[in-house]
């Protein structure tokens, strides 16, 4: 099988509409999701499960952008499915993360050579089950049923055939510039917010600011076409790198209880010593990282948002 290529983001423009770009964006990713499905199924390559969460996060991202515009009462049994979807293809993509980056990483530099290929084995075998459950959700009626209604709702602009009242209606007709503008805004802001007091916060407050870059991040690529290409350039690189480095932090964390599930009732000493040496030795990366993300962190936050310039 011939991998999809990597999409690049949505191209909107300045002349479309609220109503105009909000349609462009789910179609331009619910292809997306589609295309990278059949490599899910498949087990070609993690990657299908990876860009298959990642439409679904732009999806759902996209429905929380437009949110002012269109009532959530239209989108949210979208929403439940998607996350429903999201919810199955979630412990695959962890397994997936843990054997390829947490074991595979460091094959042969932890001295409990049994410890590390029954771990590898024990996790391997999970895998193998999380693989079943999403050929198993992808055969599943419900998710047929949300892949053909969806497909149609985005196809006939569902969201603009039911009644709403006639002020919501005008106000999609806007152009898309200025409530790109106000979106970015408020993005930007939830994520200075989070991030004021970086090295004094807790995992979990890393693990918030996290998504809050994340959801920043598919705002800038679904309205980075409206503005200034180079600086828009400029300033998503920088928002990459420091979520790059969150997302280390984050795989790091969600480890020891991935680690506590797959080794439950397990009395076998190569194994837990393994498992102990594992986090030891991803604790230590992780602390590292905490230092190295300061400084990215401190050039993004003093950048001034290109949208805001004339």
């Amino acid at each position: 099988m011939t991998l999809p290529a990597i999409r690049k983001p949505v191209t909107l423009n300045a002349r479309q509409s609220i109503n105009d770009a909000f349609d462009s964006i789910l179609r331009h990713n619910f292809d997306d999701m589609l295309q990278w499905i059949p490599v899910a199924y498949s087990r070609e390559d993690i990657e299908g499960v990876h860009q298959v969460r990642v439409s679904l996060r732009r999806l759902r991202s996209a429905i929380s952008i437009f949110r002012k515009a269109i009532p959530r009462t239209i989108t949210d049994p979208w929403n439940e499915e998607m996350r429903w979807v999201a919810s199955e293809f979630g412990p695959t993509r962890d397994l997936d993360v843990l054997i390829t980056e947490g074991l595979e990483g460091v094959v042969g530099k932890i001295p409990i050579p049994e410890g590390e290929k029954k771990l590898l084995a024990i996790a391997t075998q999970h895998q193998d089950t999380a693989y079943k459950r999403i050929r198993q959700l992808i055969d599943n009626d419900r998710y047929k049923t949300f892949v053909t209604n969806f497909d149609q709702w985005i196809t006939v602009r569902g969201w603009f055939q039911v009644d709403m009242p006639s002020e919501t209606r005008a106000y999609l007709g806007n152009e898309i510039t200025l409530y790109a503008k106000k979106v970015l805004n408020k993005r930007l802001s939830i994520v200075l917010n989070a991030g004021a007091s970086l090295e004094s916060l807790s995992d979990p407050e890393l693990h918030q600011l996290r998504i809050e870059c994340k959801k920043l991040r598919y705002a800038t690529e679904f309205f980075s076409a409206l503005f200034d290409s180079k600086a828009m350039g400029e300033f998503t690189s920088q928002l990459k790198e420091v979520q790059g480095l969150l997302g280390i932090l984050n795989d790091v964390a969600v480890m020891p209880p991935l680690l506590n599930t797959l080794l439950e009732g397990t009395q076998d000493v190569d194994l837990n010593s393994y498992a102990g040496a594992l986090i030891g030795w991803r604790s230590y990366q992780a602390a590292d990282i905490r230092k190295q993300l300061v400084t990215p962190w401190k050039y993004f936050s003093r950048t001034a948002a290109p949208w805001s310039k004339r």
